[in-house]
């Protein structure tokens, strides 16, 4: 697997601990998108793209996500502890989407994001900079 593109779209508020969302190409044919960079206390790191977790109500069926109390649907006062843990003991909220499988993969995968990140980073210190648009995409010369 190559990296054959890291796109980085920086986040206006500094004051937030999300830096910046980011794409990468694989092969020139996959790409992956809402990949964020994150400023932890250990300095920089990847989150992969996810998703909320959710469950059905017991009455009605209506989809709601795990912190709701009251169901979407019938309004419904839902139990509480719906929610899985992880391994830590950690209420697991959400589901990675796509992610590395290995360490080496994800070294890789974060050495190139936060290398692009940075390079933007210093780029929009430049004047007349122009933010990215990580929804507009070439393929084979069409503009999507």
């Amino acid at each position: 697997m190559q990296i054959s593109e890291v796109r980085v779209k920086m986040v206006a508020n500094k004051d937030d601990r999300l830096k910046a969302f980011c794409s990468m190409t694989l092969d020139n044919s996959f790409v992956i998108r809402d990949i964020k960079i994150i400023e932890g206390a250990g300095g920089l790191f990847v989150a992969m793209p996810s998703r909320k977790m959710s469950d059905h109500c017991e009455k009605c069926g209506s989809k709601n996500h795990l912190r709701a109390k009251y169901c979407n649907g019938c309004g419904g006062v839902l139990p509480d502890g719906r929610a899985r843990q992880d391994i830590k003991g950690r209420t697991k909220l959400h589901a990675d989407i796509a992610h590395p499988i290995n360490a080496d993969c994800r070294r890789r995968i974060q050495d190139a994001i936060v290398a692009a990140y940075e390079a933007e980073a210093e780029r929009a210190q430049q004047p007349g900079y122009e933010p990215l648009d990580l929804d507009i995409y070439d393929f084979e010369g069409d503009v999507d």
